[in-house]
């Protein structure tokens, strides 16, 4: 079988260059995630195959238990997949160690989630910050490219408050900027807007949508509301674990 691999599994270093074919970004053939083992296992994607070109804007839609936050997880390289194989970033990511999957991520990939996971210990000037100082960003060049978010995203009198000290809305505008201050290649968000009121969902969309038309980022979105998917410019519809429709919007 193969799949993304335990640690051990891959290379020393991943190469931060990496040549695309036919300007596509991701390209998953046959995956198949199985969780569990014999007769209790469960099929959650059963041969799912894609394409996802540079500077694409993509939503994966689909009833829920569908495998649409599984497939959004593999393509960032959070979860492992038994069967199948995928290249993002025309690297082929099926059996890169943990240790190169977690430098892949932090370089290429950015991540939103339907709740912010912001921690709690640390203020939102500080949560933005993170992913610079792991890359070893220098602290007040990571603070000053934290800084320019905070004002971009109209929260610069909110830097030095903790996410509880935040609004909903505030809280996911933060866990976008945390996202894209690397500015990674792509973008994945799992039902970004799903907890806010329809003013600040649309805000949200609004400024994902710009960033991946402005900055030339892919944007993948898993969501259930239909109006999101309606200006994404591909919908991606998944049905008990397999893709049963591609439409350009």
């Amino acid at each position: 079988m193969t799949g993304v691999g335990p640690p051990g599994a891959g290379f020393a270093h991943v190469s931060q260059d990496v040549l695309m074919e036919n300007n596509t970004i991701v390209k998953a053939e046959n995956l198949e995630k199985i969780y569990g083992f014999g007769r209790s296992a469960l099929r959650v994607l059963k041969g799912v195959s894609l394409e996802i070109g540079k500077g694409e804007i993509v939503s994966i839609v689909g009833p829920s238990g569908a495998g649409k936050s599984t497939l959004l997880n593999i393509i960032g390289c959070l979860d492992y997949f038994q069967n199948g194989s995928m290249t993002v970033m025309g690297r082929d990511v099926t059996n890169l160690s943990v240790e190169d999957l977690s430098g892949f991520r932090n370089r290429h990939i950015g991540f939103i989630f339907q709740f912010h996971n912001l921690l709690p210990e640390f203020t939102a000037l500080e949560n933005i910050m993170i992913p610079l100082l792991i890359r070893r960003v220098k602290k007040a060049e990571a603070k000053a490219q934290a800084l320019a978010y905070l004002e971009r995203f109209k929260l610069a009198d909110r830097g030095h408050h903790k996410p509880t000290e935040l609004s909903g809305g505030e809280c996911q505008r933060v866990a976008i900027a945390r996202a894209i201050v690397g500015k990674p290649d792509i973008l994945l968000a799992d039902e970004p807007t799903g907890n806010l009121d329809q003013a600040n969902s649309r805000m949200l969309t609004d400024m994902l949508l710009a960033l991946g038309r402005e900055e030339g980022t892919t944007i993948v979105i898993v969501t259930h509301d239909r109006d999101i998917a309606a200006r994404t410019e591909k919908t991606i519809t998944l049905i008990d674990g397999r893709i049963e429709g591609q439409s350009a919007s």
